[in-house]
């Protein structure tokens, strides 16, 4: 069975002065629905190396939550590990795919900026292009200019790029989350399926 990483979002807990790694459960279950083995990845940076060389994942998935720090976030820790898990899948020819604040850091790696946008926020959005359907939004960022060598796949009503695609590596970022589907989207299966098989 296939391996694919997921990265978590953190959480700080003041009262017990912790920083925690978490994620929904539904991201391991959805992941499980494809037919493949989640595996929870923490957001220790100096870990990235040694982990990928030992388990050899067959593919990332970068989740949602926290903001990027360079747009006001309060987790640096895990922008650093995203990179470094990018840089890895990269050098290897290793499948990812970006979901919400995923799809925000694969294109700041790839020099986009982010944008705020409104109206996006635990709403629905009817989608455009190539990938045409209804979605859930949770973002108060999005792009409106793509990174350089992707396309768009699919703008919201607004105009708000909603999936991008790399046009010549196996990256692919879109802004909603499919473990908040309930049930899970067949479309959605289909996309991790087609993409890390």
């Amino acid at each position: 069975m296939k391996k694919l990483v997921f990265t978590q979002r953190v959480e700080i807990i003041e009262n017990y002065c912790e920083r925690r790694d978490c994620a929904n459960q539904n991201i391991a279950r959805f992941i499980s629905s494809c037919g493949f083995l989640p595996v929870p990845f923490s957001n220790i940076p100096e870990n990235v190396n040694e982990f990928v060389s030992t388990l050899k994942p067959d593919g990332l998935v970068l989740t949602g939550g926290n903001d990027l720090h360079s747009y006001g976030g309060d987790a640096p820790e895990r922008d650093s590990t995203e990179r470094l898990l990018i840089d890895w899948a990269l050098s290897g020819n290793v499948p990812v795919i970006g979901f919400c604040r995923g799809m925000q850091v694969i294109a700041d790696y790839f020099k986009a900026k982010l944008e705020k946008v409104d109206g996006h926020i635990a709403c629905r959005h009817t989608l455009k292009g190539v990938i045409e359907r209804d979605v859930n939004s949770y973002h108060k960022y999005g792009i409106l200019k793509l990174p350089k060598n992707f396309q768009a796949l699919a703008k919201s009503e607004d105009g708000v790029i909603e999936a991008i695609q790399h046009k010549d590596q196996a990256i692919l970022g879109i802004m909603w989350h499919p473990e908040r589907e309930t049930p899970f989207s067949l479309t959605d299966i289909d996309l991790f399926k087609e993409l890390f098989q």
